[in-house]
């Protein structure tokens, strides 16, 4: 008996070792070890990335695992293991996985932060990649492409990971099927937090991609799944769908600019998602291209696009089109969806010439329109007799031109449990549900990394009194933290021999009446650089000492490509006697460059001899350009010998919004006239997507100059007054609206004045003796 115990005991210690020898844990300190870990790496077994910081390490997990035992690479701590400068990670193999790896601090060497394959012929299958964390990690060169996660292979699943601020070319997450290996891939990818994108302003900048247009016929089966999309903004897709019969349910998107998109590919459905927009310009929904599309049970409130970014938007179709251009909707179902408080829903969206096919053997049934304030929120933009309207409910004071279909209902909203409005009425005979598998901000990404915006806003920090003399500003500028104040002594003078580096969010402020004067002797007072933003108030710069240099500004970006988008306000001050050369700018941008906000308020220019702002440096007609919205309002520019504004976006492409132009109430007194300036123009624009020019006042200046080419832009000049002026001059193929145009005497002399009303139309007239009048406020 005794024989007998001995040898059961020695069959549990063997059972024993065996399993801790399938279970391995190898820990590994660079990746000369993690390499040699693998030639030896076991079914069930470990691989743990030890605590610290892995510079320029490329990792490629190539192993074979099984079902039941797969392979797993991990990290001592989460968070405690970082992998920074230029890294990445490749997978191949079966039954992998990789949890808890932080990007930061760097880029990708290749294309690809983390790629689901070796090479085309080596993929990840089975595998998943979980707790990871991706945060900024982005080439410093912004037009250099690159993607983070590209997904490859077959039955993978890509969850709860962390993915937040790309801000270079390409797009954040792509599933792609250039391999018969990674079609009909049935993917996962669920619970993640895809964070704040900003506007990239061109091409290039979703955040996720299924499929190309090569392989759009292509079925993928993906299921895209209860991921939180925290404004993602880098363009009109936020996501782009590219193939055949994927699935997107219980995602949540949160003040995005753009939609989810169809854009190749049929039989997608997109179930029980929520739109949020908050109001915010440019939200969107869902844009249906393609056949056999099926949109039901989606949630939207307060979204505000328009166009190709409507709260719901079917487009028309080239008839027989390739797959890469706009395969006409057919046999479509739009069934069940709410609309709250959302500002346009669009049919026959981008109808021209080419897009001349409109939907067909499709349906708008059974959705719920609520709006408090706009009754019609319909567009329609070519023959809607393709589509059948069934059972659809307005609120009671909503109309629609839509001849059957639509009852109208006295609607009440009600919120519910998870804090969202939903619409009541007698007339409703279904109920509106928000899932339970809804994606929120808490129950995505992982719990031990911040989802806190770490964004420092202008006029955040504290207050630093400058003092005036030789330098000063730039020395004080050294010190600073993000979100500082400079505030400058009134009436002192301050002179700069070196240019103020800009490095992060600044601002510069007078107070009291006289403003504090600036001279510079550099080629510019300040350089905005990567990371900055800047704001200038009640401050006169004077160019009497500035360099005989051509290129001189008050104001520039930084020559090198900048990944972080800017800001500039300028608000109360005053530029002069900038003529020591023929092409003196107050601003002047580079190309790689992008501005979120310029506004320019309540300032005057005098003698000048280049732009107010010059924005045309992306000119390869690609669809770039170097600011979003171009506030000038309010202001006084008087000889001025270039374009007060150039603004330039160039390409025929339609993924972008911008820019967006508001010119309002200012004077433009001899404006243009300049022998160097190559455009003869008071202003300048070419491809501008959105043109707001009003209540301005015209004299001795010349013509505004636009260039209309892409995208239906809404073009509206109004109430502007000439004297002695040149007419407005377009060109395009774009429509565009001009409303009470007129002329003022021209015999007006040089003493006379002109006053503004910011709240009232323009009023133009002469007064006896004083200089060009102020504005009133």
């Amino acid at each position: 008996m005794r024989h007998l115990h001995n040898f059961f005991s020695f069959i549990f210690l063997l059972g024993t070792f065996s399993f801790v020898t399938a279970q391995q844990k190898n820990t590994v300190k660079n990746v000369a070890e993690f390499n040699e870990a693998l030639r030896t790496v076991q079914p069930g077994d470990s691989i743990v990335l030890a605590n610290g910081i892995w510079k320029d390490s490329e990792l490629l997990f190539e192993a074979e695992g099984t079902t039941e035992k797969p392979i797993t690479l991990t990290v001592e701590e989460k968070g405690k293991v970082t992998l920074e400068g230029e890294s990445n990670l490749r997978m191949a193999g079966n039954h992998l996985i990789v949890k808890g790896l932080v990007f930061k601090n760097g880029h990708t060497p290749t294309n690809t932060v983390i790629s689901f394959r070796k090479d085309r012929e080596k993929m990840a299958n089975h595998s998943r990649l979980t707790e990871c964390v991706i945060d900024n990690f982005n080439n410093p060169e912004r037009q250099v492409q690159d993607y983070w996660i590209t997904i490859y292979g077959k039955n993978n699943r890509i969850d709860h990971n962390h993915i937040v601020g790309k801000k270079n070319l390409g797009v954040t997450m792509i599933v792609g099927l250039d391999t018969e290996g990674s079609r009909a891939n049935n993917h996962k990818i669920d619970h993640n937090y895809f964070g704040p994108r900003p506007t990239y302003g061109n091409n290039g900048g979703e955040t996720l991609r299924i499929g190309t247009s090569h392989h759009a016929m292509e079925n993928s089966n993906t299921l895209v799944e209860s991921n939180y999309f925290d404004r993602c903004n880098g363009e009109h897709e936020i996501i782009s769908n590219k193939s055949c019969q994927n699935t997107f349910k219980y995602n949540t998107f949160f003040e995005c600019t753009g939609t989810l998109t169809m854009r190749h590919g049929n039989e997608t459905l997109v179930d029980g998602n929520v739109f949020i927009g908050n109001g915010k310009p440019s939200t969107g929904g869902v844009r249906v291209i393609n056949e056999s599309q099926t949109v039901i049970n989606n949630y939207h409130i307060g979204l505000t696009g328009y166009r190709f970014r409507g709260a719901f938007v079917m487009m028309n179709g080239v008839p027989n089109s390739p797959p890469n251009r706009y395969v006409p909707v057919i046999d479509s179902k739009v069934n069940n969806n709410t609309f709250v408080n959302c500002e346009n829903i669009l049919f026959g969206a981008g109808s021209d010439e080419e897009r001349s096919q409109a939907p067909q053997t499709s349906e708008f049934s059974r959705n719920i329109i609520y709006n408090d304030t706009k009754k019609d929120i319909f567009t329609i933009n070519d023959d809607i007799s393709g589509i059948s309207f069934k059972n659809n409910i307005l609120g009671k004071n909503s109309e629609t031109t839509i001849e059957k279909g639509f009852v109208n209902a006295d609607i009440q909203l009600v919120k519910n449990g998870q804090g969202f409005l939903i619409p009541t009425s007698k007339k409703i005979k279904h109920k509106v549900t928000i899932s339970r598998n809804i994606a929120t901000k808490e129950n995505t990404g992982v719990t031990w990394y911040s989802k806190e915006d770490k964004t420092v806003a202008l006029n955040s920090g504290k207050t630093i009194k400058v003092k005036a003399g030789i330098n000063t500003l730039y020395d004080e500028v050294k010190k600073s933290e993000a979100g500082d104040i400079m505030l400058l002594e009134e009436g002192g003078t301050y002179l700069l021999t070196k240019a103020v580096k800009i490095n992060h969010p600044l601002s510069f402020k007078t107070e009291g009446k006289e403003k504090a004067k600036i001279f510079f002797e550099r080629m510019m007072a300040f350089e905005i650089q990567d990371g900055g933003s800047l704001s200038l108030e009640n401050i006169s710069f004077d160019g009497a000492k500035s360099p005989d240099y051509a290129g001189n500004s008050v104001i520039s970006t930084s020559k090198n490509s900048m990944i972080e988008n800017y800001k500039l306000f300028i608000d109360k001050c005053e530029f002069k006697d900038m003529v020591v050369n023929h092409s003196f700018d107050v601003l002047r941008v580079s190309k790689g460059t992008f501005a979120d906000t310029i506004s320019i308020k309540n300032s005057t220019f005098r003698k000048i001899t280049g732009s107010i702002a010059a924005l045309d440096t992306e000119t390869d007609d690609i669809g770039a350009y170097n600011v979003e919205y171009f506030i000038m309002k309010n202001n006084i520019i008087s000889e001025l010998q270039g374009a007060a504004l150039r603004l330039y976006r160039g390409g025929k492409d339609e993924s972008t919004f911008g820019p967006f132009l508001e010119v309002d109430h200012n004077v433009f007194d001899k404006v243009g006239f300049g022998k160097k300036n190559k455009y003869k123009s008071a202003i300048s624009l070419y491809g501008v997507q959105e043109i707001d020019i009003k209540n301005n006042i015209f004299r001795d200046s010349k013509a505004i100059q636009m260039h209309l080419v892409v995208g239906e832009p809404i073009v509206k000049v109004r109430n502007n007054a000439l004297s002695n002026s040149e007419k407005l001059v377009v060109t395009g193929d774009q429509e565009y609206f001009v409303e009470n145009q007129w002329d003022l005497d021209p015999k007006f002399s040089d003493e006379s004045s002109y006053t503004l009303s910011a709240d009232s139309p323009l009023k133009g007239k002469a007064t006896d003796g004083g200089d060009l009048g102020v504005i009133s406020q």
